[in-house]
């Protein structure tokens, strides 16, 4: 399947890729889309994360910290095809990016570590990309490293991924004797010489005949199973010929039902041709993808990807830099051309696009035009926000915005200076406008101001980005975590009586509730509120009903323990009466806020405080230290495996628990001890954690 890369562009749509790179920290994402753009005549010398010289890595704190903070945006050609290509963070504490961009691509490249196989964040990612029913390949990274095992790691994506694995590759010896794959499609084998940035095509080792004949029929019997083609051809023939085979694992593909998966060496510049081939050859084109659904009103639509469609976008990204707003655009459906006035319909006001850009991470090429199935960044519009869809003004239309995971981390921040107090309040605007995972608000009990995230790394990168970029001298205070509050115990058929009368129309309002316990499968505080009305006869009206519910989540804002927001909540309307000239929405509102606020009082109420699954990987001399050391911070241990003389520890931890982790295990481990974290939710907490009164 070997494909001619400097094919000339055509500018069809079913010659575009949009799709992203995923993975766990330090799987190699960022290596592999540096060989991506090397291979592809983008770049004319490899980037190294280790030297600083990436192209996607540009933020000097990507480069100090090593890893992948910002998605970015690239893009380049191959075989005539245009692939723009995102760069996603692999911490967890930047999911909400990796977010952002799944909701705009058509496909994606999965990266794992040959030796570590699927990690914590690969399976997030994993199960993300699920959720957008994003199309992805995988590509088994580090096969030069010791230990490095192709079957161990697709093991793994079986078993945890839940995916049906379709090796179309066998690699050409092992570890640092890797040197090549044989290719089980055509059954020649593609060897990198030292030295050589291509492949050279030639026979199958004759040690490897015999292995690769038997993979290739492993192969064609699981694609068999899966497709009905390819199945009709097997019985036949009972064999697959390579055009049918292609065509059924570029069906499989874009279907989800099971993953091409490829391997090699990014480092090493080894494999990186082949994986190239295989997106253009199975991951979809925009007209691959249904067409994008929008609303205007209660109206549902579709919008095709055509050119001569109206115009509709979403914005994923803003960069809010000191020259202006970068705004970067996912076009879904017609075309935009520099100069023109488009609709921010959720702000509902007219923006004038200034520039169009062909981004390249930190670069950007400037384009007349952008149309249906390109990925671009624009300068004019001046309050889009993330989520924002931007349209032509004839042709309305509201785009699904990515969803946005509440914070689970605070810190107070302040300037040092009381001068610079301004700056302050509108650097932290900005970062906002970058990152919706960001929150700001003032405190309204001790006047500070509080930065909310989605983790320790979170916070400091964000905190240190205004230092960095505004050249401000911050103080922060210690991180805190989101509490929240939920029902243990409810109560039934609590009476609240709202009355007022002070001169002309009064106002009245019954209601009684029942308030109960409600947790969704994945645990306490899974489920925020439900509310349902059980009146009859018409009691109650159904806008008053509404206007009690809108009550009801007002109370929620603030619980009787601490003051956190309460969830888990099942709220009844049982019962209730009106007066036929008092009654209203607004006295109805307030009395089912001070109802289910009294109900919660009388409830039996429960803290709960955010855990997330941590993984540490820790030499086997300190894992009796470390297992104590995790059990003082009130973790639970869920499994240990050991792994070439260490141990994979595996231990549900509360937040607010692992402010400072890294440093205590690196002291335990000598330095040789790894850790990353995945949040799982919530989880009742002591009482003493947040100084709350006892649970009645």
């Amino acid at each position: 399947m070997r494909t001619e890369p400097h094919r000339q562009l055509t500018g069809a749509l079913t010659d575009v890729r949009n799709l992203g790179i995923l993975a766990h920290v330090d799987a190699g994402k960022t290596t592999v889309t540096e060989r991506i753009l090397y291979a592809t005549g983008t770049t004319h010398k490899r980037g190294e994360v280790h030297d600083g010289t990436t192209i996607t890595d540009f933020d000097s704190q990507e480069r100090d910290r090593g890893i992948t903070i910002f998605a970015a945006a690239v893009s380049c050609t191959w075989a005539g095809h245009r692939i723009n290509l995102i760069d996603t963070p692999g911490h967890v504490d930047f999911a909400d990016e990796v977010e952002r961009s799944l909701r705009v691509l058509d496909g994606a490249i999965a990266v794992f570590d040959a030796v570590a196989g699927v990690e914590p964040q690969s399976e997030s990612v994993w199960r993300q990309a699920d959720r957008h029913a994003v199309p992805r390949i995988a590509f088994v990274n580090k096969l030069d490293r010791a230990g490095a095992d192709l079957d161990t790691a697709v093991a793994s994506i079986r078993e945890r991924l839940h995916t049906i694995p379709l090796v179309v590759q066998l690699p050409i010896g092992r570890e640092e004797q890797f040197g090549g794959v044989v290719d089980l499609l055509r059954m020649r084998a593609l060897v990198w010489a030292d030295g050589r940035d291509t492949y050279e095509e030639g026979e199958v080792p004759d040690e490897l005949r015999e292995e690769a004949r038997r993979r290739r029929r492993l192969l064609e019997e699981a694609v068999a199973e899966l497709h009905p083609a390819a199945l009709e051809e097997f019985c036949a023939r009972s064999e697959l010929s390579e055009r049918t085979l292609s065509a059924a694992l570029r069906d499989l593909t874009r279907t989800g039902e099971g993953v091409v998966v490829l391997c090699g060496s990014a480092y090493r510049n080894r494999g990186v041709e082949p994986l190239l081939e295989a997106v253009v050859a199975y991951l979809p084109s925009p007209l691959d993808v249904p067409p994008v659904r929008g609303t205007l009103g209660d109206a549902v639509q579709e919008r095709a990807a055509d050119p001569a469609a109206p115009f509709a976008a979403l914005a994923f990204k803003v960069n809010a830099t000191a020259t202006g707003r970068l705004t970067y655009l996912r076009v879904y459906s017609g075309t935009v051309r520099k100069g023109e006035t488009v609709l921010d319909v959720g702000a509902r006001r007219s923006e004038r696009i200034g520039r169009i850009l062909r981004v390249q991470a930190d670069r950007h090429v400037d384009v007349d035009t952008a149309v249906a199935g390109d990925i671009v960044a624009v300068i004019g519009p001046k309050a889009a926000r993330a989520g924002a869809t931007l349209c032509a003004p004839d042709a309305p239309l509201v785009l699904e915005p990515p969803t946005v995971a509440d914070p689970v981390v605070s810190v107070a921040v302040e300037a040092r200076r009381s001068t610079d107090t301004e700056r302050l309040m509108a650097a932290l605007v900005r970062l906002v406008e970058e990152d919706p995972s960001l929150a700001v608000r003032t405190d309204s009990e001790t006047g500070q101001t509080v930065l909310s995230g989605m983790g320790e790394l979170h916070l400091e990168v964000a905190v240190e980005k205004i230092r960095r970029a505004h050249g401000l001298d911050v103080r922060v205070g210690r991180p805190q975590v989101a509490y929240r509050e939920t029902v243990a115990r409810g109560v039934s058929g609590l009476v609240y009586r709202h009355v007022k009368q002070d001169g002309g129309a009064g106002q009245f309002a019954h209601v009684v509730i029942d308030v109960e316990p409600w947790a969704g499968e994945e645990g306490p505080g899974a489920v925020e509120f439900v509310f349902r009305s059980a009146v009859v006869g018409g009691r109650v009206p159904q806008e008053y009903v509404r206007a009690v519910e809108a009550g009801c989540r007002d109370a929620l804002v603030e619980g009787p323990i601490g003051g956190h927001p309460v969830t888990g909540v099942r709220v009844t309307l049982t019962d209730g009466a009106t007066h036929p000239k008092d009654s209203s929405e607004m006295a109805f509102r307030t009395a089912g806020r001070f109802a289910l606020r009294e109900a919660l009082r009388a409830s039996a109420m429960v803290l709960l405080e955010p855990v997330v699954e941590l993984t540490a990987t820790v030499p086997d001399d300190a894992v009796g230290g470390v297992l104590g050391d995790l059990a003082a911070r009130r973790g639970r241990v869920s499994g240990s495996t050991a792994r070439a003389g260490a141990a994979v520890i595996t231990a549900t931890v509360p937040l607010a628990e692992l402010f400072g982790y890294a440093t205590r295990l690196r002291s335990r481990t000598q330095g040789r001890g790894t850790f990353t974290t995945r949040a799982t939710g919530y989880a009742p907490a002591p009482v003493a954690v947040s100084g709350a009164n006892p649970v009645r």
